[in-house]
């Protein structure tokens, strides 16, 4: 008996070693900062795919960053703007695992994102 309980506990041990380690998972506060030369206005998120977008909360000034309050089990997002001219969408933007994320926006590039881990 004694044995088999040994034996469970080594299997048991090796399976546990060989899986690998959920990190905390998913986006969570971060500081968005305002790359641009443009005012934005109106900052929204959705998660990447989906069509519901909702209220960041911050809309910084041209050259400008705000902290953003955020926790959400995925990573991938599009953010939207409302600029002079229309809106403007970051599309797949990962917010995991990063304290800053610099909106950009070039009238030949397009908009892109920059991150600070």
């Amino acid at each position: 008996m004694l044995g088999r309980m040994k034996y469970f506990v080594l299997v048991t041990a090796i399976a546990l070693s060989a899986t690998p380690a959920i990190a905390g998972g998913g986006a969570a506060n971060f500081t968005i900062v305002n790359g641009t030369i443009i005012a934005l206005g109106d900052l929204t998120i959705r998660r990447a795919g989906s069509s519901d977008w909702k209220p960041l909360g911050a809309s910084p000034a041209a050259g400008s960053s705000g902290p953003v309050q955020f926790k959400d089990p995925d990573c991938a997002f599009d953010i939207r703007a409302n600029v002079a001219g229309g809106p403007v969408t970051w599309a797949g933007v990962n917010l995991c695992d990063v304290k800053s994320v610099t909106l950009r926006k070039d009238d030949a590039a397009g908009p892109w994102v920059d991150y600070d881990q």
